[in-house]
């Protein structure tokens, strides 16, 4: 009962970046939302920190910092420059989908990075969890538009956020999780910004009303609160943790539903029993 609540409020609040992001990126290129939503978001959240909760003992040391910048750039300027890259040139559902793909890298990189033999519970977990998650997505695959180069970009992101939870699990962190996750953030604005200015559409970009409620719901539920629980459930534990990225589709089937028209059927139904299968397989291991 300890990861429930904050594992289902997780899996719904990362699940809706997707369809956030498919509407941000139809007014402005990627690489400005992305930016101006880690500025805003990283800023933000330091400045609570230090200027509102004036933590003590928050300020990062130089080994702390080095450790911040390699996970800003797995966890940020990778990923999430990667995504929002990636959903001009493929659907919301298929965004939400490749969240998936995450608890499989992740499994294998503990394996090979924290020297941890996942249990049979667990593998099997999230076999059962990938079996379900295809088949739910299976009429989204066959009726998306993609390309290549963005399933690519994608699977980049995946392996790069994957790679950023297993090296933050590897870390005995001292700082608070608001002090980490805004200056990973910040950081990973910084990081990406060179990118951006050499790369991005300025010309035909559009800063209207979707533009910014896009940047507003990325920053304020995915940054902050999404970030802050996916923060407190790896610091349980980092494979546990993964099993709740297999909701994040269907959250992600119902927002595409309820807000780009797209149908829910049987195989939504069969595979989100199958996900809170191994869910329930992959979870009841580590209780005992």
């Amino acid at each position: 009962m300890k990861q429930l609540l904050p594992g289902l409020l997780f899996a719904a609040l990362w699940a809706s970046a997707s369809v956030a992001t498919k509407f941000g990126v139809q007014s402005v290129h990627p690489l400005i939302l992305a930016n101006v939503r880690f500025f805003i978001a990283g800023g933000g959240m330091l400045l609570f920190a230090y200027g509102v909760q004036r933590l003590k003992n928050a300020w990062p040391t130089a080994i702390e910092f080095r450790q911040l910048a390699i996970f800003s750039l797995l966890n940020t300027t990778i990923y999430l420059g990667a995504f929002v890259l990636a959903l001009k040139q493929v659907s919301a559902g298929i965004g939400s989908l490749s969240t998936a793909t995450n608890p499989l890298f992740i499994t294998l990189l503990s394996a090979l990075w924290l020297r941890r033999v996942p249990r049979w519970n667990e593998l099997g977990g999230l076999l059962l969890g990938l079996i379900g998650v295809g088949i739910a997505t299976y009429p989204l695959l066959q009726n998306s538009y993609a390309t290549v180069e963005g399933l690519l970009i994608l699977l980049v992101g995946m392996i790069s956020i994957s790679a950023a939870t297993v090296y933050y699990a590897s870390i005995e962190w001292r700082l608070p999780n608001l002090v980490i996750n805004g200056w990973q953030v910040f950081l990973g604005a910084f990081q990406l910004l060179p990118f951006t200015l050499l790369f991005a559409d300025f010309d035909t970009s559009q800063y209207d009303l979707r533009f910014w409620a896009s940047v507003f719901w990325l920053i304020v539920p995915v940054s902050v609160a999404a970030l802050q629980l996916w923060f407190y459930l790896v610091r349980q534990d980092a494979i546990r943790a993964s099993l709740w990225l297999f909701l994040c589709p269907i959250f992600g089937f119902a927002y595409s539903y309820l807000l780009m028209g797209e149908p829910i059927t049987t195989y939504t139904v069969v595979g989100t029993a199958l996900v809170i299968g191994g869910l329930w397989l992959g979870r009841k291991v580590s209780t005992k």
